[in-house]
């Protein structure tokens, strides 16, 4: 047996086991609200967990081009956030929609291509393992707390949340190579 990673469907049929209903074999075709309600909660939940901004998520000194005439700068789809980097760290680019808009100037029209990080959302089968652990398990919580509202059960759960996210903090950790010295707090006191 292949063992892969956690796939959306099982991360609904968690969240169904949570409430005690049965699984599914397809969200779409199932018939059953409460599959359509867990992935609702799903995505709302990896929607707020990649907002913070992952390794895995994040591009750095990713160039948005202006688009041609208006000179607006129009950002991917999949945006979650963006800050302007590098040279154009002085910029104050605030995401509007799916365009960027110039605060300094006021206005949607920019002068030049900006330099960014860009924070992404992904599908959930584009995440890594740590990640869909953690947004699966405090999906089927907060599913659980919404539908049924259960203290005991939700005190297990977030048990098995915490572990996960010290999973998924460990996991970035490692994968994005940080030491002691890309922390701000050790950063401002080396600077003393």
């Amino acid at each position: 047996m292949d063992l892969l990673p956690t796939s959306e469907l099982e991360a609904v049929n968690l969240a169904l086991r949570s409430i005690g209903e049965s699984p599914v074999n397809s969200i779409e075709n199932s018939g059953v609200i409460d599959a359509v309600l867990a992935q609702q909660t799903l995505r709302f939940i990896s929607s707020q967990v990649q907002e913070i901004g992952w390794h895995w998520n994040t591009r750095e000194n990713y160039t948005l081009s202006r688009t041609f005439p208006s000179n607006e700068i129009v950002v991917p789809q999949n945006t979650l956030k963006v800050d302007t980097t590098g040279p154009d760290a002085g910029r104050d680019a605030i995401l509007r929609g799916s365009r960027l808009f110039d605060k300094n100037n006021n206005t949607y029209v920019w002068d030049k291509n900006l330099k960014v990080s860009l924070v992404e959302f992904l599908g959930f089968e584009e995440l890594p393992q740590a990640a869909r652990t953690y947004i699966a398990l405090r999906a089927a919580r907060k599913f659980q707390e919404d539908r049924v509202g259960s203290d005991n059960l939700s005190a297990m759960h977030r048990r098995d949340e915490i572990a996960a996210w010290a999973q998924l903090q460990g996991a970035e950790a490692e994968t994005a190579d940080y030491s002691m010295f890309d922390n701000y707090t050790v950063a401002r006191i080396l600077d003393r």
